[in-house]
């Protein structure tokens, strides 16, 4: 039995996605990355493939058909997968090791622990504690303070 019921999606071909061309997704590809990456709207909980639709001045259709294509993935797993890496970076930070899981996830811009559990482990297949634990035993210096810190979390 899989932890969180994650299943594989299924490869679909959406009609749609040929409606955009080749030079405009690699345009919008670009501005979708400055947006998310480099305005960090991935942190928003509330910015949705619609919002980012209205800021690049098109519509969730497009939008999908881009990141489906340019990525390889849908709007959430996108978004999902820059929240999971700065949680990556936030959970091995010493400033950071006193941060409850719940801390970190919304610091991301998981709405829920849960999600944040569902989406850390579909992606590194552990938990974001497991990981900590993992990151910071291979830091012998640090292993001793921070797995006292995160047993007394747990």
């Amino acid at each position: 039995m899989t932890k969180y019921n994650i299943t594989e999606k299924k490869e679909k071909e959406a009609a749609y996605r040929s409606l955009v061309s080749p030079k405009l997704m690699d345009e919008m590809k670009e501005k979708i990355l400055h947006i998310i990456v480099m305005e960090k709207k991935y942190k928003d909980k509330n910015y949705s493939a619609k919002k980012l639709a209205e800021d690049l001045g098109t519509n969730t259709r497009y939008v999908s058909a881009v990141v489906n294509v340019r990525f390889h993935m849908n709007y959430t797993s996108f978004i999902n997968k820059f929240r999971i890496e700065e949680a990556m970076a936030i959970l091995v930070d010493r400033r950071y090791q006193d941060l409850r899981m719940e801390e970190v996830s919304d610091m991301v811009g998981f709405a829920n622990r849960q999600s944040f559990y569902a989406s850390f482990y579909k992606i590194m297949r552990m938990t974001p504690r497991e990981y900590r634990i993992q990151q910071l035993a291979q830091h012998p210096s640090e292993k001793v303070r921070t797995l006292k810190r995160v047993a007394k979390k747990a």
